[in-house]
C-alpha cells in the first residue's frame, strides 16, 4: 500500500466527523503538494461519491418531447398537405390557423430552435410590414395549440416557405453550410416528400443523432430537473447528518440575502486543494457541496476546482458558515 493509499485509508476509517476532519488537516504535513490532488480525489471516491444519484444514464419524461405529442401534430400536417405535396403559402397559413401545433413539425423540419425561428420570422415579415412571432408565441402554438390569427399564421408560413426555398438567408459564407443542407431537406420539399413516403435509412438516422446530439433538446429542456437528482441526494445526506445548509434557487433569493447578512463578513474559498485540505466534501460531476469547519467564513461553490468563485455567480448550492460556527 502506497503512502497515498494509507492516508486515504486513515481518513476513510476515522471514527466520527471530527476525527475525519483532523486526518484531512494532517495531509499537508505528511505529503507534498503534488500528491494532494490524488489524495483528495481518493477520499472523495471512497467516502462520498456513492451517496450521489447518477443523472447521465437517464432522461426525464417531458410531454412536449414525447412521441405522442409530435406524432399527433405530424399526422395532421401530413394529412392536410397531402404528404407535403401542397406546401404553398396559403395552404400552410390555413393549416397553422386550424392546427397551430403543426408548427412544431415544420420548425423541426427546418432544423431551427424556437429562438432561431422567431428571428427568421422577423426577416420574413419585415418586407410586408407584419409583426414577427416571438419565441414565446411559437412555444405556445407548438405546445398548447393556442389560437393563432391569420397574420401570425401567414408570417410563419412565409418563413417556412422561404427557408425551404433557400431564399431567406442567402448563400452561406465560405467555410459554412446551411442548416437545411441535411438529408431530408437538401433538395427542399422534394426530399421531404421522399423521406416521408419511403422512411429514413437507419444509418442516416444514427448519423443525425451523432451530428445533432443524443437527447440534446430534451436534456436542455429538463436541465433543472436533472440537477435536482444530484441536489436531492446531497440534501438527503445533509439532513441525515443534521448538517445546516441552504438550497438556493429562484424561489428563495430573499431568504438567501437575509441569511447572508446575519453572519460574519464573508469571503470566497476558491482553490480545490485549499478547500479539501480543510473540509470533507461531497463530489459529483455536476455539483460540489462543501461542509466547512468553524473557521470558514463562506464557501462559494464552483463547477470548476481551479477558478475563482464569485458570490454573484454561485450556483444552486451554497453553505454559509460564520467564524464562530453559526450557519
Amino acid at each position: 500500500m502506497t503512502a497515498i493509499d494509507e492516508t486515504v485509508q486513515r481518513v476513510a476509517s476515522a471514527q466520527g466527523w471530527n476525527q475525519r476532519v483532523a486526518q484531512i488537516r494532517l495531509v499537508p504535513q505528511r505529503h507534498g503538494t503534488a500528491e494532494h490532488p490524488a489524495i483528495y480525489a481518493g477520499i472523495a471516491r471512497s467516502l462520498y461519491l456513492e451517496h450521489l444519484a447518477p443523472d447521465f444514464a437517464y432522461v426525464h419524461e417531458a410531454t412536449f418531447y414525447e412521441r405522442e405529442h409530435f406524432n399527433a401534430a405530424y399526422a395532421v400536417a401530413s394529412a392536410q398537405t397531402q404528404g407535403f405535396e401542397r406546401v404553398d403559402e396559403d395552404t400552410l397559413t390555413r393549416l397553422l390557423v386550424i392546427s397551430p401545433k403543426t408548427l412544431l413539425v415544420f420548425r423541426t423540419m427546418l432544423g431551427l430552435t424556437k429562438e432561431e425561428f422567431a428571428h427568421s420570422t422577423l426577416l420574413a415579415a419585415a418586407p410586408l410590414e407584419l409583426a414577427a412571432l416571438s419565441a414565446g408565441k411559437i412555444d405556445s402554438m407548438e405546445r398548447k395549440g393556442t389560437a393563432t390569427h391569420a397574420d401570425q399564421a401567414r408570417v410563419a408560413a412565409l418563413t417556412i416557405a422561404a427557408v425551404m426555398d433557400g431564399t431567406l438567408f442567402g448563400e452561406p459564407p465560405t467555410g459554412l453550410k446551411s442548416k437545411q443542407e441535411k438529408p431530408d431537406t437538401h433538395e427542399g420539399w422534394a426530399t421531404v416528400r421522399d423521406y416521408a413516403r419511403r422512411g429514413v435509412p437507419y444509418d442516416v438516422f444514427l448519423h443525425q443523432r451523432h451530428y445533432g446530439g443524443a437527447f440534446r433538446q430534451l436534456l436542455d429542456a429538463t436541465s433543472t430537473r436533472r440537477g435536482d437528482l444530484i441536489e436531492d441526494a446531497v440534501e438527503a445526506l445533509f439532513r441525515e447528518h443534521r448538517v445546516p445548509h441552504i438550497r438556493t434557487g429562484a424561489h428563495n433569493q430573499e431568504d438567501i440575502a437575509r441569511r447572508s447578512k446575519s453572519v460574519s463578513p464573508l469571503r470566497p474559498i476558491s482553490s480545490c486543494s485549499t478547500v479539501l485540505a480543510r473540509y470533507a466534501r461531497c463530489w459529483s460531476a455536476k455539483a460540489r457541496i462543501t461542509v466547512a469547519p468553524r473557521e470558514t467564513r463562506r464557501c462559494a461553490l464552483s463547477g470548476c476546482a481551479t477558478k475563482q468563485s464569485a458570490w454573484a455567480a454561485c450556483p444552486s448550492w451554497l453553505c454559509l458558515v460564520a467564524s464562530d460556527g453559526r450557519v
